[in-house]
């Protein structure tokens, strides 16, 4: 069983058991989140679509960490024009282990 989810504008395929990293949400580790937002269930023969949400979804998980990924370099680069600019990002993100998924 498998469902599609949608938090922090991103869409993520998740299975009981998986572990997200997710953009970040205000909760502390340790404490249960409930995902709403399912735009698609699959269980063992039967796929239910819903439009936009699938009424009566919901996937919970339990967040495990809060953390923030590797840095990403942006580099900006003008040739024989004497120009470099450097800049470095790290995002922070919340990583959560799915524990159920309800159709």
């Amino acid at each position: 069983m498998y469902a599609v989810i949608q938090t922090g504008g991103k869409q993520y395929r998740v299975e009981e058991g998986s572990v997200l990293k997710i953009e970040k949400l205000d909760i502390d580790s340790g404490e249960n989140v409930e995902f709403d937002k399912v735009l698609l269930v699959q269980s063992d023969d039967a796929i239910k679509v819903g439009q936009p949400f699938v009424d009566g979804g919901k996937v919970t998980g339990k967040v495990t960490s809060q953390g923030r990924h590797k840095k990403i370099k942006i580099i900006k680069f003008k040739r024989r024009k004497h120009q470099m600019k450097q800049m470095g990002h790290r995002q922070y993100y919340t990583e959560v282990q799915i524990t159920g998924i309800s159709a």
